[in-house]
């Protein structure tokens, strides 16, 4: 019976203990985080007139996205065609900044441009490769008008020439079958004004070359076989080349992504120049060009290998630059385009 009170009390005084312990209160809900959004005003670049005020921007919005709100109201100008800037004389800004990552307060202007009609980047590139094909095909071939009416549709008989014919049109096929297969192109479009720049480049000095590489009067290497046989040794050393590096250069963009990354040699021995050079496929193309030159000896294949080194040495100096300021690991050995020295 002791047992028993002695556990009746002890029950007792744990549910006076339970009344008498105050229950938590219920924490309250979280108060909801205000979103700041942003009036965007978008001015005309050259007269400072206003074309138009968004209300309510959010400020995860990219420039993209309002390019895309801008397009709405003026459905002539589609995002490609348009050309956004902080400042009169700042630089464009890219597609993929953010609003609120911008120097700007919650009333942000932007200076607008007309970039022009624009052309997408596969279709230049395929332009300006598909006109000096068929370019160097009809002077080959010897269509009439072009020479001497007694030379129509006659081929040379120096092996060096037919040997010229097929390189030539190779080199021109791969860049055709890179494009469609290959590159992975970051920038989607460019001015509809710059593929005539552009192609009259290529198909100019595809003409002028093949003019006289395929001329009846033409003479071949001073040094003979063994000249020629090194030009194409090299320009097919530097073709293989080329193209390898364009696949490590596919490999490191990521589709539909414009986060970029330092490109390293491969298991390839073509791609190991990466360790020394930042953009080989220049430094391959530069080398293509220097054996064709070496094979021809024509003046204008070498005319158009100097004027190409020129521009692509800009390039590369360039997508160096922009590699040091983006990646603080880059590699210090690099160099632009040839090895140690530019």
């Amino acid at each position: 019976m002791d047992a028993l009170a002695l556990e009746a009390k002890n029950v007792n005084v744990q549910e006076n203990e339970k009344k008498s312990t105050p229950r938590p209160r219920p924490k309250p809900p979280k108060k909801a985080k205000r979103i700041v959004y942003f009036e965007v005003e978008i001015l005309d670049l050259k007269t400072k007139e206003k074309l138009l005020l968004l209300d309510k921007v959010e400020p995860t919005s990219t420039i993209l996205d309002i390019k895309a709100l801008f397009h709405k109201s003026n459905p002539k100008w589609y995002p490609a065609r348009q050309s956004l800037h902080l400042d009169p004389k700042s630089k464009s800004l890219r597609d993929e900044e953010i609003l609120q990552t911008l120097p700007v307060g919650t009333t942000a202007s932007f200076y607008f441009s007309d970039l022009g009609a624009q052309v997408a980047w596969g279709t230049v590139f395929l332009t300006e490769c598909v006109g000096p094909l068929l370019m160097y095909l009809m002077f080959y071939f010897r269509l009439p008008f072009i020479y001497n009416s007694k030379y129509d549709f006659t081929t040379s008989k120096l092996w060096v020439v037919h040997l010229a014919c097929m390189c030539h049109s190779f080199h021109y096929i791969k860049r055709i079958l890179e494009t469609l297969f290959v590159h992975r192109i970051s920038h989607g479009t460019m001015p509809l004004r710059n593929i005539f720049k552009n192609c009259g480049y290529y198909w100019c000095f595809a003409a002028w070359m093949a003019y006289y590489i395929n001329h009846p009067l033409y003479t071949p290497a001073y040094y003979g076989q063994q000249q020629v046989k090194a030009g194409l040794y090299t320009f097919l050393f530097c073709q293989l080349g080329n193209f390898s590096t364009h696949v490590v250069l596919r490999n490191v963009k990521t589709p539909g992504s414009k986060v970029k990354k330092i490109p390293y040699p491969t298991k390839n021995p073509f791609t190991w120049i990466f360790a020394l050079v930042s953009c080989p496929n220049y430094t391959y193309e530069l080398g293509t060009w220097l054996g064709f030159t070496v094979m021809t000896q024509c003046v204008p294949v070498a005319f158009f290998t100097i004027v190409g080194f020129i521009q692509m040495t800009i390039w590369a100096k360039g997508k160096h630059r922009g590699y040091l300021k983006e990646f603080r690991d880059y590699p210090t050995l690099r160099s632009s385009i040839i090895p140690f020295i530019l």
